[in-house]
C-alpha cells in the first residue's frame, strides 16, 4: 500500500537497535543442521497456539480492553503468558495498543496502514519512538507490583519456553519448537495492524480502516473480526456470530465455566445492528482514508509539478520569463485551492469521527 501519512525521523527504522530481532529470524534455519524431529514439530505448533491465546485473551482483550474481569492470580498468570510470545511486557503491549485505538488511521497512529504496510507490519517495532511503555496510559496496570515486575523483566517467560523446548526435543526444539514458532507467532501478530486493516470487508462504519477477515482470525485464533472489535472494542467475544470463528473466546467461556474469570463483555443486540454499512451508515473511516490518500497525491504531484515547471522553462530563452512566472502562479493558485479543500474535507471527517467516538464512549 502506498505511504499516504509521511513518517518522521523518529519513525525510521532503526536497523543497528533492531539487529538482534532481525537475527532471531534467521536462527530458524539452523534447521537445516538439527533436523525437525517430530518431538520438536509438535512443541512448536503446542507453543504457537497457547502463546497466541495469551497474546489474545490475556494482552489485547484483558489488559488492553479489560473486557473481562479475573482473579488477581490469574491475571498474573495471563501476564507471564503474554512473555512467553516474546513480545514485551504487558504494560507496554497495552499502552501502544490503546494509543492505536485512540488514534486509529490518524497521523498519531503508532502503526496504520496508511503509513506504509511495511511500517504497519514491523517497521514501527524497529525504530525508536515506541521503545519505553507510558505508564499514563496504563494507571489502572501498574498499580499491580507483579506486572511491572513482569514489565521489567520481561524475557523471563521467553527464556522458559526456550528451555523447555530444549528439555522436551534437543537442539531441534530449541531451534523449531521456539525459535521458528516464535517468528510465526510474531507475525501472526502483526498481520492484525497491517493485513486486518487493508484485507476483507467491513461490516460497521468505524472511524478507521478496519476489516474482517477469516484468513487472519485462523492465524490468530479469532482476532482477524477486527472491524467488528473496533466498533465495540470492549468486546470479550470478537467473532460477533456463531459462525464468525472466535478460538479465544471459546476457551474464555470455559474458564468462565470454571470460575476463573468473570464478567465477559459481549455486545449488545442494538451494537450489533449498529453503523451498518450495508444499510448505508456513512463510512467515516473509508472516506477519512481516501481523502488523507488524495491529500497526499496532492503533496506530491505539488513536487513533481514544481520540479517540472522549474526544469522546462528553465531551458527555455529569457524572452518569455513573464510567461514562466505567471503560469507558476496559476498552478500555485489551483495547487492551493485543492489542498485547502482537501484540508477542509479531512477536517469536517475529522471532526464527524470524534463525535461518533465521543457518542460510542458515552454510550
Amino acid at each position: 500500500m502506498a505511504r499516504a501519512i509521511p513518517l518522521e525521523a523518529e519513525d525510521r527504522a532503526n536497523w543497528l537497535r533492531s539487529a538482534p530481532f532481525i537475527a532471531f529470524h534467521f536462527v530458524p534455519l539452523l534447521a537445516l543442521w538439527t533436523g525437525v524431529t517430530w518431538r520438536a514439530a509438535a512443541f512448536g505448533v503446542a507453543a504457537y497456539i497457547v502463546r497466541m491465546f495469551f497474546i489474545t485473551a490475556g494482552y489485547h482483550r484483558y489488559f488492553s480492553h479489560r473486557s473481562f474481569k479475573a482473579p488477581r492470580a490469574v491475571q498474573a498468570l495471563l501476564a507471564f503468558g503474554g512473555t512467553t510470545a516474546v513480545q514485551k511486557g504487558p504494560l507496554w503491549w497495552a499502552a501502544n495498543h490503546r494509543a492505536h485505538h485512540r488514534f486509529s488511521d490518524t497521523d498519531q497512529d503508532i502503526h496504520s496502514p496508511l503509513k506504509g504496510f511495511w511500517h504497519s507490519h514491523i517497521g514501527w517495532i524497529m525504530s525508536d519512538r515506541h521503545t519505553a511503555t507510558d505508564f499514563n496510559a496504563v494507571k489502572d496496570l501498574a498499580r499491580f507490583p507483579e506486572l511491572r515486575f513482569l514489565e521489567r523483566f520481561d524475557w523471563i517467560g521467553g527464556i522458559a519456553v526456550a528451555a523447555a523446548s530444549f528439555v522436551v526435543a534437543g537442539w531441534s526444539g530449541l531451534v523449531v519448537g521456539f525459535f521458528l514458532s516464535t517468528v510465526a507467532l510474531w507475525h501472526g501478530t502483526f498481520t492484525v495492524n497491517s493485513l486486518a486493516h487493508v484485507m476483507g470487508r467491513r461490516r460497521y462504519a468505524t472511524t478507521d480502516t478496519s476489516r474482517n477477515s477469516v484468513i487472519v482470525a485462523l492465524i490468530t485464533g479469532g482476532e482477524g473480526w477486527h472491524n467488528n472489535h473496533h466498533h465495540y472494542p470492549v468486546s470479550a467475544r470478537q467473532g460477533f456470530f456463531w459462525w464468525e470463528i472466535d478460538p479465544t473466546w471459546y476457551v474464555l467461556r470455559a474458564m468462565a465455566a470454571l470460575h476463573l474469570v468473570r464478567d465477559l463483555r459481549v455486545p449488545p443486540a442494538e451494537v450489533r445492528s449498529a453503523s451498518l454499512v450495508r444499510t448505508g451508515c456513512l463510512d467515516v473511516g473509508m472516506v477519512r482514508a481516501h481523502w488523507t490518500r488524495a491529500a497526499a497525491a496532492v503533496a506530491s504531484s505539488r513536487v513533481t509539478l514544481g520540479h517540472s515547471v522549474s526544469g522546462g522553462v528553465a531551458t527555455v530563452t529569457d524572452a518569455i520569463s513573464g510567461t514562466r512566472a505567471g503560469l507558476e502562479a496559476k498552478l500555485a493558485a489551483e495547487r492551493e485551492t485543492l489542498e485547502a479543500g482537501v484540508a477542509s474535507s479531512l477536517s469536517a471527517v475529522d471532526s464527524y469521527a470524534r463525535l461518533l467516538r465521543q457518542g460510542r464512549r458515552s454510550a
